[in-house]
């Protein structure tokens, strides 16, 4: 097919505008656990909040893309409709596991464990793409499993307490949200040199939104009768962290190596721990501190590894 989809930049000559982009994706997608808490806290349902995100932020856009983009729609091939669902089908469950996570368990253990996803990039792209892992990835993943089963197991009074469950299954379901956005991501880079950004935003956001509220009228969960406010804070989310945030990241691979950016939104659990501390009163255990410490570490010796032979 024939795609109007830009070229890709030359990287030696980046424009400052690329670099002030990228640290207020970093900002704004700091604040999407906080923003999530808060509608929480208004008994909004962690599939209401998902969806919503994903549906303000898709028809934030769709007056650009069909004024600008139907004929590059109207291009696609089977095969890149058939990767935009199931790219979809796996923000949908990144979503839809991460949100819940941030409802059982702190904000600090969930964002760094969601965050570890340019691991389980590279270990997808060895397995299906048949990329090589360097020793810097393979340290990498190993220094940040550590790390995570640190963060993972809460600590009572200096001792580990393995009872505290609702813990554990949050940790878990975060690491199923990393999974999951990172199958997004891989398959992001197969479509993104073959599509403008704004028409792959909106199919894969409004594709996962659809999948949501498919899930949403099985499981019969009610998106209506809740406070104006907790509608309040899915719209803010919808705007901030997914529009300026993801697309932000998505802006600025344009013009920088991945791993560039990959390293610039490791920042996020650092953002997310210090407002979780101002605005919930979230103090980490030594624990946790050390945990996250480490897995940020063991992320960014992963990511810099994979550039290495």
């Amino acid at each position: 097919m024939t795609s109007s989809a830009p070229p890709v930049p030359s990287s030696d000559r980046v424009p400052t505008q690329v670099y002030l982009v990228l640290l207020a994706g970093i900002i704004a997608v700091s604040f999407a656990s906080i923003f999530i808490r808060y509608a929480q806290a208004e008994g909004v349902p962690s599939l209401v909040i998902a969806v919503g995100r994903l549906s303000v932020a898709a028809l934030v856009v769709t007056p650009v893309v069909l004024s600008r983009h139907r004929a590059e729609i109207a291009g696609l091939g089977r095969r890149e409709w058939l990767l935009i669902g199931i790219s979809g089908l796996f923000l949908a469950i990144h979503f839809a596991a991460w949100v819940e996570s941030l409802n059982l368990t702190q904000v600090l253990i969930s964002v760094v464990i969601v965050s570890t996803g340019p691991i389980w990039v590279a270990l997808l792209e060895a397995t299906f793409l048949r990329a090589r892992l360097s020793t810097g990835v393979i340290v990498g993943i190993i220094v940040a499993v550590v790390g995570g089963v640190i963060i993972g197991v809460p600590a009572s009074g200096g001792m580990v307490d393995f009872s505290n469950s609702q813990t554990l299954n949050g940790a878990f379901l975060a690491l199923i949200g990393a999974v999951a956005v990172s199958v997004y991501v891989v398959i992001g880079r197969t479509l993104r040199p073959r599509m403008s950004i704004m028409p792959y935003i909106w199919l894969v956001y409004s594709v996962a939104a659809l999948i949501l509220l498919a899930v949403i009228l099985v499981t019969r969960t009610s998106i209506t009768g809740y406070s104006t406010t907790g509608y309040l804070w899915i719209v803010i989310m919808g705007l901030v962290p997914q529009l300026i945030g993801h697309s932000s990241f998505n802006y600025a691979l344009a013009f920088l190596p991945a791993t560039l950016v990959s390293i610039a939104a490791q920042v996020e659990p650092i953002g997310s721990a210090l407002a979780a501390y101002v605005l919930f009163d979230e103090v980490p255990t030594e624990l946790q501190i050390v945990g996250s410490a480490v897995l940020v570490v063991g992320v960014t010796i992963a990511v810099l590894g994979r550039g290495k032979s």
